[in-house]
């Protein structure tokens, strides 16, 4: 005889229930988890692209600011996924089809790139097949998280970092071993592996199949709630389609979401030295594939002391004030490598490597402490009830303003005359990177004061705080706004 569920003791339904949630809870982590182990192709994509297609500093910047266009339209993955269900399922096939997108862009790297346009196309669907994981894990967290207890908001981001953070460490150094042992093409080819494991954990996610009688009951309510009046804010009911379309166009009209956001975009699309400098530290200072690995495993675990830092002394101070000191720290810092450009470092004794990761470590600490304020002025922006969508496009917004970064460092790097070999001008690149960074500060009155709410309509008058303390460590955020893609 077949026993129904509701048929079963209620302390085993509370252990199936408990089993159900860890292999989910147990998915999301590894999809987490490859999103940071991806980092494991990073310096293999940078090599391959300066030695193999032997492409100039300039080019690799703007093929990195190419290739990072699938992080600009991420909320236009959320929107397939809930409104383009594959036989009925809305996360499992997408989840799937991404890792299988993943795969195949890495073995292509492996396999079949031989021309900058051919590795631009790979690169870019690696970084489509991340972020549309990314977008599909993200909903599952929204979902999960409003079943969390008051006092537990937050966890489930913090338990997404962790394991972003993991995938990055245990990476880092091996991405630097791999490629001196190896090779590049080798490396894509092991890393090829790595989205497939997102396939397998989308079979221990839970999707429900939707049938067409409760899509059409679903169009049903979203069109009947677009008539709906508004309600009373204590409250506040899920609304509807058309109406988080009407709150999202008033939030992007309203100057206290504008402003900010337009300070946001300045903050982040300042010129990058990234691409000459590290054509700089493997040309000039012939630092190999190793030691860069081990550069970034130090990174890794300084980006999360840094985030560390910020929640233990930082969280509480003022939005404008730490965007002012942090900046003005990061700048003052990033001038710091004009000391290993201008080989100044080697008059008082100190070996290159040994000041490149000195500086790599301090830099990266401020750089997160600089960056964690933005995570929180976002969610401060964001009204209840188009929370998830408003951030993602906040994010979106950020993301386009990096790519605007890359392609202006490759402009100066182009019109300083930084090539492969010619680096006589790259301490004024890294002059101008630094100082423009302190372009946006005459804009800080378009941040809003620390004890003032934004309100954009009588529905939605108050800041649901998704990154109150714990929350704003959302690993989807750190992987959108430096993507790993060199």
């Amino acid at each position: 005889m077949l026993i129904q569920p509701s048929q079963l003791p209620s302390w085993l339904q509370k252990l199936k229930l408990k089993l159900k949630f860890d292999l989910e809870l147990g998915a999301i982590a590894l999809v987490y988890f490859v999103q940071g182990a991806l980092g494991l192709a990073q310096l293999a994509v940078s090599f391959f692209l300066k030695d193999d297609l032997g492409l100039s500093p300039a080019e690799v910047a703007s093929l990195v600011g190419i290739s990072m266009l699938p992080w600009t339209v991420k909320p236009i993955y959320g929107l397939i996924s809930d409104g383009l269900p594959i036989a009925g399922y809305r996360r499992r096939p997408y989840l799937v089809l991404s890792s299988i997108l993943g795969s195949i862009a890495w073995l292509g790297m492996a396999k079949f790139v031989t021309t900058p346009l051919t590795a631009t196309l790979a690169i870019a669907l690696g970084s489509l097949s991340i972020a549309f994981s990314d977008a599909i894990i993200d909903a599952l967290v929204v979902q999960r998280a409003r079943l969390e207890p008051e006092g537990d908001a937050g966890s489930l981001q913090s338990f997404g970092w962790a394991a972003v953070s993991v995938g990055a460490i245990a990476s880092a150094y091996l991405s630097g071993l791999f490629l001196e042992l190896w090779g590049a093409r080798t490396v894509f080819a092991i890393t090829a592996f790595l989205p497939l494991l997102v396939a397998v954990a989308a079979f221990a996610i839970a999707d429900e199949r939707i049938k067409p009688s409760t899509t059409d009951r679903l169009i049903d309510r979203i069109d009947t709630s677009a008539q709906l009046p508004e309600q009373p804010q204590d409250n506040v009911s899920p609304v509807g389609t058309w109406q988080q379309i009407k709150l999202l166009k008033q939030a992007f009209t309203s100057k206290q979401i504008l402003l900010p956001t337009i300070f946001l975009f300045l903050w982040q699309a300042t010129p990058s030295a990234d691409s000459a400098f590290f054509f700089f530290t493997t040309n000039e200072l012939g630092f190999n594939p190793e030691f860069l690995g081990t550069v970034r495993l130090v990174t890794s675990v300084a980006g999360l002391f840094g985030v560390w830092i910020f929640h233990r002394f930082l969280k509480a101070v003022p939005i404008r004030k730490i965007f002012l000191w942090m900046t003005i720290i990061s700048t003052l810092l990033g001038m710091t490598s004009l000391i290993l450009v201008t080989h100044a470092n080697r008059s008082i004794g100190i070996d290159d490597r040994w000041f490149s990761l000195g500086d790599s470590l301090i830099m990266t600490v401020a750089g997160r402490i600089a960056f964690m304020p933005v995570l929180v002025l976002a969610a401060r922006l964001c009204p209840e009830g188009i929370e998830a969508t408003l951030f993602a496009l906040l994010m979106s917004v950020t993301n386009i303003a990096s790519l605007c970064s890359y392609q202006l460092g490759a402009g100066f790097t182009y019109l300083l005359g930084i090539d492969e070999t010619n680096f006589s001008n790259l301490w004024l690149l890294v002059v101008i990177a630094n100082l423009s960074s302190l372009l946006p500060l005459p804009f800080l009155h378009w941040l809003p004061q620390e004890d003032r709410q934004v309100s954009i309509s009588p529905a939605a008058d108050s800041i649901k705080a998704l990154s109150q303390s714990e929350s704003i460590e959302s690993p989807l955020l750190t992987i959108e706004v430096q993507p790993e893609i060199i």
